[in-house]
């Protein structure tokens, strides 16, 4: 039984991932439950299975262990305490009322491992459970389940994250999400193969989303804060990863999450030690507070432009932006081309409809291996979300030699090769307050000509702001002080 590695970055040779190959779940919602989905449609299920298990197989050609989700419950399940702390779990909904909960615990007990697995993942219907009577069971709709199946499972980044070797179950926020949680929350708990990992979070703690944490570099780690991940959550997240000394910067970066749109590793994906991939509209426009340990407090930067903060954390000069380029389907700036998997530094997993984002990867010197998207291509992410590591090896230390060996970013489009400035990096200094207000511009590679527009001025252009999808326009910082002033 293999160790777990747990992970410090993005980009170290990934060894084992965790997944859920799409199944039942899907098969079973009908068009007014589709509301819940993270689809952007209702999919054809053997065609989403078919591009998950070629998702799969690449990354078992590149050397990395695929566990699966729906196996390690099962194993789990032959232990009673498991079940029993997997069926309690599944009856705390309020809304089962007391009789009917206790014909859903009697079907439930009566099942064996992959059974019991099965309705835990899939759901359960009226139909499905005989012993069904009384008031709750009675009035139950045709299209109603005792037990709601989870479709949006295959995002396993979502429910769960390791921050070096310690777990994270994530807490989310969105109705009905809760028991992927649980089910993350059952396999760590019990399985062997986890039993011995400490924990840094878990879901009855405030409202932290899976996919809004990137784990920039060693010790830095970004939050999207928003709608998914409160800003109480990233509070209490970032405390926990300074308490347990897995992190020396906690970088909060405020989006709006409208509609469901945008995880923030939908938004900007790492690609090597000092390269993001990211639409100019969003890397220019997005900001971040800097927040670090202060004796028993911590201390909380203005908001300052993400890509400054990103570099002064990782202690860079800066950082390279690849252009994700724009959705193929919806034209607009992409937030599903940058939700690549890296499977190393520069060798990325994206989905084949991402053909803008692949092309201006591989122009950069980046590899990229395309796996099929039709079905999986309509979620509003891509392999990142389908892919929780849980091994890989530690990422890279010296920051700086990958400013001398990696490539600048090349022209992609035939466009005008303008250069155009952004505030510049400095050196991070985390033994002094970071400065906020205006520093020097320094330049960006002439590749990235669809920013052309942006300006010298450290805060959006309106023509960035035109450019920028909706959960980031408005997003001008604003002067508030910090929430704890330094010493």
């Amino acid at each position: 039984m293999g160790q777990i590695r747990g992970a410090d970055s993005e980009i170290g040779q990934l060894r084992t991932v965790l997944v859920h190959r799409p199944g039942p779940e899907l098969q079973r919602l009908t068009p007014r439950q589709s509301g819940a989905l993270l689809l952007r449609t209702l999919p054809w299920v053997s065609k989403a299975t078919q591009e998950h298990d070629a998702l799969c197989q690449e990354l078992r050609s590149q050397g990395v262990e695929v566990l699966y989700l729906t196996e390690l419950l099962q194993d789990v399940l032959e232990y009673q305490a498991a079940r029993d702390e997997a069926i309690r779990l599944a009856l705390a909904d309020a809304g089962l009322g007391d009789e009917l909960r206790g014909q859903l615990r009697a079907h439930l007990e009566n099942l064996d491992p992959e059974q019991l697995a099965q309705v835990l993942i899939a759901g359960l219907t009226p139909e499905e459970l005989k012993i069904g009577h009384g008031v709750v069971f009675e009035l139950l709709g045709r299209h109603d389940f005792v037990l709601d199946p989870l479709p949006n499972l295959v995002f396993t980044r979502d429910s769960s994250f390791w921050v070096g070797d310690q777990i994270a179950v994530a807490s989310l926020a969105a109705e009905g999400r809760h028991r992927e949680t649980d089910l993350a929350t059952v396999v760590y708990r019990h399985h062997p193969r986890f039993t011995a990992s400490k924990w840094i979070y878990h879901s009855a703690l405030e409202h932290v989303d899976g996919g809004d944490v990137l784990l920039l570099a060693p010790g830095v780690v970004a939050v999207g804060v928003g709608n998914r991940t409160t800003p109480a959550g990233t509070e209490r997240l970032a405390r926990r990863l300074f308490d347990a000394g897995l992190a020396h910067t906690v970088l909060a970066v405020p989006i709006r999450q409208d509609g469901g749109d945008g995880h923030l590793d939908t938004l900007c994906a790492v690609v090597d030690v000092d390269t993001v991939l990211m639409h100019p509209a969003i890397a220019y426009t997005m900001t971040a507070h800097t927040i670090s340990p202060h004796g028993d407090e911590m201390r909380v930067s203005r908001p300052q432009p993400f890509l400054e903060a990103a570099a002064q954390a990782m202690r860079l000069e800066r950082l390279r932006v690849l252009d994700s380029g724009l959705d193929p389907v919806w034209g607009r700036a992409a937030d599903d081309g940058s939700n690549v998997l890296a499977i190393g530094r520069r060798l990325v997993v994206s989905h084949e409809r991402s053909f803008d984002a692949n092309a201006r990867l591989e122009a950069a010197g980046v590899r990229v291996i395309r796996v099929p998207s039709s079905e999986l291509g309509s979620a509003r992410g891509g392999p990142r979300c389908m892919t929780c590591p849980v091994g890989r090896d530690p990422a890279a230390q010296d920051a700086d030699s990958a400013d001398a060996t990696s490539p600048g970013v090349p022209s992609h489009r035939e466009v005008v090769a303008a250069r155009i400035s952004v505030p510049g990096s400095r050196r991070a200094d985390l033994s002094s307050p970071l400065r906020a207000g205006p520093v020097p511009a320094s330049p960006v590679p002439a590749g990235l000509a669809a920013a052309a527009m942006l300006t010298s001025a450290s805060w959006p252009s309106a023509e960035a702001e035109r450019m920028a999808p909706d959960y980031l326009k408005g997003q001008q910082p604003t002067q508030e002080r910090n929430a704890a002033q330094p010493a």
